[in-house]
């Protein structure tokens, strides 16, 4: 008769405390990717607190010129990394979709000037809340230029949401006159539909096989050699402190997105959208500490509503049963 075969109770515990470890891992990255996210957050509102502090005495364009073409820097340096595994800066440049990147540059163009004429004219705060409707615009147009269905679960927080719009706006109590400048919201609306646009443009040249570094570099570009010739009819020579200002957008905007990539390279979607919401907090400090932008009752409700709307839209889209 054999002797039994005892393991070693350390041999046992082995996986557990592996399986331990990995776990311990995996909320260590989920803690990070948060705290990168609410960075982004943070630096993208003062990067639009920048924007704003040049109260338009630099032209839009100008400004969105500045953004792009300090940003090529930093992208390329980031190209550069990883070019000797991608075969070179050369074959990250290469593309055999050059009209997509020429409808992402202009739908690009068309989010970044609708955001940046937003900050000149209405408070940061408001800006930030009408970005938001942004995941509402592509859940619309994603049905006919994706093929995707309109799911039912998102058609209540899309309704919500631009009631909040329409609260912020109070037209009850006439046009422009108690509420927010109807010109304004309509062009930082605008630019949220450009962002949407933007966002499917990239989803269909990720299906083609185009890579996120050659989409990023031939915006940085395109945005840049666009925006410059834009800028050109109503060019200044900017002073001292709008120089300052300038290179603040352009190196924090990099920098915001650095962090924002860096989260969702490590965490997931679902994890992290909600913490993308923690922007109008920050928006709102600046506002209310640099301009004294505080929000009335009417301007809070739309607020709330449009971020109830985009966390409910989230939310039915992340259950296991969405519809």
């Amino acid at each position: 008769m054999q002797p039994a075969i005892l393991s070693h109770p350390s041999s046992a515990a082995a996986p557990d405390e592996e399986r331990r470890e990995a776990e311990r891992r995996a909320q260590a990255a989920r803690r990070r990717s948060i705290l990168c996210v609410l960075g982004a957050a943070a630096t993208f509102a003062v990067a639009a607190a920048c924007v704003k502090a040049l109260q338009g005495s630099v032209p839009v364009m100008q400004v969105i010129f500045f953004r792009n073409l300090l940003a090529i820097p930093v992208l390329l340096a980031l190209a550069m990394a990883g070019a000797r595994q991608a075969g070179g800066l050369g074959a990250l440049l290469s593309t055999s979709r050059p009209l997509a990147h020429v409808q992402r540059v202009i739908y690009g163009l068309m989010g970044m000037f609708g955001s940046f004429y937003g900050y000149v004219h209405l408070p940061i705060a408001t800006v930030t809340a009408l970005g938001f409707t942004m995941p509402f615009f592509l859940a619309a147009l994603s049905a006919p230029m994706l093929g995707e269905k309109l799911k039912p679960s998102r058609l209540l927080p899309m309704v919500f949401g631009f009631a909040g719009v329409l609260v912020m706006l109070r037209p009850w109590e006439g046009v422009g006159e108690a509420g927010l400048p109807v010109v304004p919201v309509l062009v930082v609306l605008m630019g949220a539909v450009g962002w949407a646009l933007a966002m499917i443009t990239i989803r269909r040249m990720g299906e083609s096989g185009e890579s996120g570094a050659t989409i990023v570099l031939w915006f940085a570009f395109g945005g840049a050699l666009v925006g410059g010739l834009a800028a050109l009819p109503n060019w200044i020579w900017p002073e001292p402190w709008q120089w300052a200002l300038l290179l603040a957008v352009g190196v924090v905007s990099a920098f915001a997105q650095l962090l924002m990539t860096a989260a969702y390279r490590s965490g997931e979607a679902t994890l992290l959208a909600p913490f993308e919401y923690s922007g109008i907090v920050w928006t709102t400090l600046l506002g209310a500490m640099l301009w004294a932008e505080w929000p009335d009752v009417w301007s809070i409700l739309g607020i709330l509503a449009l971020v109830g709307a985009g966390l409910g839209m989230w939310w039915r889209d992340t259950r296991p049963a969405a519809a």
